[in-house]
């Protein structure tokens, strides 16, 4: 008792304040994010005592005066080693007032020393959330206590691997980081979970130097205990080799596996001048190299040392929190598209927001067991049980009545796009049609004449035959070496602007009726974007964003260009699925937005009618091809739906059935792609009966 009576001083500090004090007035929570701020500055004094290594030594943790608003301390057992701990929990200000609310949870280690700055920057950036600190082990032997500090326990809890010293093994005990990590599961968590409204679906692991050492451990070996992991500066120089070995015994990611996937969202953060950058960035190659879908790493690198960079881990890995705890992104992620964090929860409305971005809203008014279908749908789409998607959205009447998001997907965040791209140049070459910049006749003319900068006598033989009707159906016929094109385009002076196209004519192999069969690629969209670069005035690129993008107040997005410098046109686009939404509507509206003639109205309906029937495998018999846009019927009871979409690899669609005044939008990154059966036996019956 005696030992216990002389730790549970360390805790003394923290006191459970009134709340009713807190609550007269707003200055007292000014004041204490203000000391949070000064923690920047003392941080080398307090917070940086820790050590990275057993051999440091230091003086016992001083008592600080310091006392923190409404944070509760729990005295806690390991109920296995018998060890005694302290919870520090933090409630968030409205806990009492929402009886039926959950609150996301985040899990630290160390908490003696990272309580305030968590505490502040929780309180500016993500104050619905449960704070729970997890202290050393109280009871420790008086001795060490001395001799090491108060913190003891963190060098045996937090590592993984024992010693190969005897000496430094039997006084330390290292090498228990399973047995802390047991501890955290069986009695930390079920202690939280049964005590607070907690959700299960957002349990977050923050850990500093050895604590984010923990963290890298129970991230490969229990990976599910928490969905986000926040490790910073990890002490693991010469620890690679070691979790590589956990990640091999771990298993490595199959996409049909889902028990596979470490299913996590990490961020990971070091200082720029720390010696162990190498390690850690091993490590983060080591995540990455698993190709994981469910698994989202992230990585900053912090300016300052070891010390210095954990104030500004705590601020940075707190807005990283947030913007995975919420469908509205707190910024625009700079970051690729495969490092953007999950969701821990799917946002879904069938009253979606007026957001005053051009697209009207509505309620979902669909029966109530269709209603319940699409709901249960969306269910679904979050636990991966249809594929990974991002979003969804209903649109009828040109009013959006069902939002979702999941996974990678934000509202006002732009969605990798993939073959859908060439849906979207069809309805730019429509828009240049509309404008006169080119005729209806002029599809049937060969492509080479719109190419003034090009040398037909150098281009194989029958380029005439190409017509800009036989790209937009995948039948320009140009067979090329795979390995020889390889090693072309690695010449960049050659392929700046036509020369692309004139490469592609020279070293394809003779154009004939037996090579224009339909061939899905990015050859032939190359072509369409090539000829809408060279009819139009100034750049293709300047018409798409003043002619097109602009026009439906789409700002938001990324076009990419080629390698010859005009933009792609099947593939490279990142847009918001809101966006996708208005390409689809206008589509629906017979290339009309607001009551002017957008896209030509005979070109639409050519371009969205089935032409061709396309050959690749994973197309499903029963679609047939226009200008880069798909059509299909779908049935519902005793009739047929015509039903046209753009469809990008991974599950970028934008569906239209005119005939039920509906667009649907899907954004995903989905390896088999199968939510169209989803769509049709769900979704589009729901709106039948309208």
């Amino acid at each position: 008792m005696r030992t216990l009576d002389r730790n549970n001083k360390i805790t003394k500090q923290i006191k459970t304040l009134n709340y009713n004090e807190l609550a007269t007035t707003k200055t007292l929570q000014m004041n204490i994010t203000k000391l949070t701020l000064l923690l920047c500055a003392i941080s080398f004094n307090t917070v940086f005592g820790q050590q990275n290594s057993v051999n440091d030594t230091s003086d016992t943790i001083r008592e600080s005066h310091l006392e923190l608003a409404k944070i509760a301390v729990i005295p806690i057992k390991d109920s296995k080693t018998k060890r005694n701990y302290e919870l520090y929990i933090k409630l968030p200000d409205d806990y009492s007032e929402n009886n039926n609310k959950v609150y996301p949870v985040i899990y630290y280690t160390d908490a003696l020393w990272h309580v305030e700055m968590l505490s502040g920057a929780t309180e500016y950036m993500l104050e619905n959330v449960i704070l729970v600190g997890i202290s050393w082990q109280l009871d420790i032997d008086e001795k060490l206590k001395k001799e090491v500090g108060a913190h003891y326990s963190r060098f045996r809890d937090f590592s993984s691997r024992k010693s190969n010293k005897p000496k430094i093994q039997k006084k330390y005990q290292l090498g228990q980081a399973n047995t802390f990590l047991d501890f955290i599961r069986n009695d930390v968590i079920t202690y939280i979970y049964n005590t607070y409204r907690t959700d299960p679906n957002s349990r977050t692991y923050f850990g500093y130097s050895m604590g984010a050492e923990f963290g890298a451990y129970a991230l490969l070996t229990q990976p599910k205990t928490f969905n986000n992991y926040i490790i910073g500066s990890p002490s693991i120089k010469n620890e690679v080799a070691y979790l590589a070995e956990l990640n091999s015994k771990f298993g490595p990611y199959e996409a049909s596996n889902k028990n596979s996937s470490l299913k996590a969202n990490v961020f990971i953060t070091y200082g720029s001048l720390e010696e162990e950058a190498e390690d850690i960035d091993a490590f983060v190659k080591l995540l990455k190299d698993r190709r994981d879908d469910g698994l989202s790493v992230q990585k900053e690198v912090i300016e300052g040392n070891h010390a210095s960079a954990f104030p500004m881990t705590t601020i940075r890995s707190v807005k990283w929190l947030s913007s995975l705890m919420s469908h509205v992104s707190s910024d625009n992620y700079h970051v690729s598209f495969w490092d953007i964090p999950q969701l821990n929860n799917a946002f879904v409305t069938t009253t979606p927001q007026d957001r005053k971005d051009g697209i009207s809203v509505d309620t979902l008014t669909t029966n109530g067991n269709d209603r319940n279908a699409i709901l249960k749908l969306s269910q679904e789409i979050f636990d991966s049980k249809h594929g990974n998607y991002d979003a969804l959205l209903i649109s009828h009447k040109n009013k959006l009545v069902f939002e979702s998001y999941y996974k990678k997907g934000r509202i006002n965040l732009p969605h990798r796009q993939a073959s859908a791209v060439k849906a979207y140049t069809s309805l730019v070459l429509g828009r240049a049609i509309q404008m006169g910049y080119l005729s209806m006749e002029d599809l049937n003319k060969p492509l080479i004449s719109f190419l003034k900068d090009v040398d037909p006598k150098k281009m194989t033989k029958g380029v005439e035959k190409i017509t800009l009707h036989k790209a937009l159906t995948m039948h320009g016929g140009l067979t090329i070496d795979r390995d020889a094109w390889k090693e072309i385009k690695k010449d960049s002076v050659r392929l700046k602007g036509q020369g692309l196209v004139q490469a592609l004519f020279e070293e394809s192999a003779p154009i004939t009726p037996e090579s224009q069969t339909y061939l899905y690629g990015n050859f032939n969209p190359i072509l369409v974007m090539t000829v809408i670069d060279a009819v139009v005035p100034g750049t293709a690129e300047d018409f798409i964003k003043t002619e097109f993008l602009d026009k439906l107040g789409i700002t938001n997005y990324k076009w990419l260009n080629n390698i010859s410098g005009i933009p792609e046109a099947g593939w490279g686009v990142d847009m918001m699925s809101r966006d996708m939404l208005k390409l689809g509507n206008l589509v629906l509206n017979k290339g009309k937005l607001n009551g002017e003639q957008l896209i030509s109205e005979v070109y639409l309906a050519k371009a969205t009618s089935g032409i061709v029937k396309p050959t690749q495998d994973w197309a499903p018999k029963d679609y047939r091809y226009g200008y880069f846009w798909y059509q299909t019927s779908v049935q519902v009871g005793a009739k047929n739906y015509n039903t046209v979409f753009a469809w990008g690899g991974g599950g970028q669609l934008v569906i239209v059935i005119k005939e039920l005044d509906l667009t649907i939008v899907i954004s995903g990154h989905d390896s088999e792609d199968k939510i169209m059966a989803q769509i049709s036996e769900i979704i589009i019956p729901a709106f039948v009966k309208q």
